[in-house]
């Protein structure tokens, strides 16, 4: 008899593909490798900023659901923290100074959409997000330190103060995940959603390079 494979191990497996696509987009390789300017990174800030305040009202809302609450910490929670990059990096009129790219508004539509009346789907974009901005999100503070001389100011969103070991926390996360009693078909939905929400950031960063080229033009 074949060994059952733990949810969470199949979701990362099923969605590799999707998040390799999303890392290697060109706008981002070229912020990572250093060919991006300090406005690329600013422009990116931006997007973060309606995607999070979309997925953070959904968390409130989510807080009292049996399954998502599980999933749902203030240890993560982004938002002030981009409000305060923002005001660092652009002044404190950047409200008015940024707007939502059409890859953005249509992520925050979808957010909106499947947090209003499903978990699984809520906690598929929570997991993409959230462990993502644990794991290479860690790499971009550190590279963007480096070529634009940041300390704390401009790169708060990666600073999770309140999770000491971000590798526990992850594991506790996927240990979660695997005990929702979710059916064969839920787990093939929200593993969908996943794909989903990659693809929305991989779009994100061809939406961000278009944006600049036009600039440029």
């Amino acid at each position: 008899m074949a060994a059952v494979i733990p949810f969470s191990q199949a979701l990362r497996e099923r969605t590799w593909t999707g998040h390799s696509d999303s890392e290697g987009a060109g706008f981002m390789t070229d912020l990572m490798s250093g060919k991006g300017s300090r406005d690329d990174y600013i422009a990116l800030v931006a997007q973060h900023f309606f995607i999070y305040e979309s997925l953070e009202a959904a968390a409130d809302r989510m807080k009292n659901d049996p399954v998502a609450a599980s999933f749902i910490s203030p240890k993560l929670t982004r938002l002030p923290a981009i409000v305060e990059d923002l005001r660092f990096l652009i002044g404190d009129d950047w409200r008015e100074q940024i707007v939502p790219l059409p890859t953005t508004a249509r992520y925050v539509r979808r957010i909106d959409e499947v947090a209003a009346t499903w978990n699984g789907g809520f906690i598929a974009h929570h997991y993409t997000r959230y462990l993502g901005d644990l794991s290479g999100g860690q790499i971009i503070r550190t590279l963007m330190q480096r070529q634009f001389g940041f300390e704390t100011n401009g790169v708060g969103f990666y600073l999770f103060g309140d999770i000491a070991k971000p590798k526990e926390f992850k594991e506790t996360y996927r240990t979660q995940l695997d005990a929702v009693d979710w059916d064969a078909a839920e787990r093939e939905r929200v593993i969908d959603e996943v794909l989903v929400a990659y693809r929305f950031n991989t779009e994100l960063f061809l939406d961000l390079a278009q944006a600049k080229a036009a600039q440029v033009a």
